[in-house]
């Protein structure tokens, strides 16, 4: 299967503290793809580094077959990638609706279409369009988050811990939507520190420690070995 997004060798960090010392993934079309590892390990850094957020020192992203590193993150929005950080993640001040209609900025035609098609996955949102993102919860805000990625139809979104500080319902409800999404047909890279719950999601997974690959194969394989449970699983 050909990849949608390769980081070959990624060497990165902020400043001249260097974070990753030559990390390499794949995520092919489709495919939900995991990243776990203690903290510290680099895998914000990781998803930061291949979106342009910070600079690639060494090593090479190439995304559906196009070499962007280094691009900004806005030439890579419009190649198809959407990008959720773990926090700052919503506009607090405008409403839902101004939220999911500012992820949509660079595409305007169909854009009443796509905010339909996206109130559809979030019918939580759909109900309170005209409440600002400052009233909303911290799940309801990563769930607006979720949705004004999804307005530029990406091919490929890639999420930074979505699930921290969140309650357990939430959770799960949020992990419920983020396979809905994969199920349709959208790539997906997840770091996330609840491992059993990206694991048990995933079709293939990455352990980074130390800023460096240590394992990667099949998700569902990995939530089952000892070795993993012990190391990266808390178990």
């Amino acid at each position: 299967m050909s990849a949608l997004l390769e980081a070959d060798g990624i060497v990165s960090g902020y400043g001249e503290v260097e974070i990753l010392h030559g990390v390499s993934i794949s995520v092919a079309a489709g495919e939900m793809i995991a990243v776990i590892g203690p903290n510290g390990a680099g895998k914000s850094t990781l998803l930061k580094a291949v979106f342009g957020l910070i600079p690639c020192a060494a090593g090479t992203v190439r995304f559906d077959g196009i070499d962007i590193t280094n691009q900004s993150p806005d030439r890579i929005v419009a190649q198809g990638m959407s990008y959720v950080p773990q926090t700052e993640n919503v506009f607090p001040s405008l409403s839902i609706n101004e939220n999911l209609e500012m992820g949509g900025f660079i595409r305007r035609e169909r854009l009443q279409e796509r905010l339909e098609h996206v109130y559809g996955i979030f019918p939580d949102l759909a109900h309170r369009r005209g409440d600002s993102g400052g009233k909303l919860s911290g799940g309801q805000r990563q769930m607006l988050a979720l949705a004004r990625a999804l307005m530029l139809e990406p091919r490929l979104l890639m999420l930074d811990e979505p699930s921290a500080s969140l309650s357990p319902k939430m959770v799960e409800s949020l992990f419920q939507k983020i396979d809905e999404i994969n199920r349709a047909g959208t790539a997906v890279l997840l770091v996330e520190q609840n491992a059993k719950e990206a694991l048990s999601l995933s079709d293939r997974a990455y352990v980074l420690a130390t800023g460096e690959n240590r394992l990667d194969g099949d998700a569902k394989t990995m939530l089952e070995s000892e070795d993993v449970a012990r190391l990266y699983l808390g178990d």
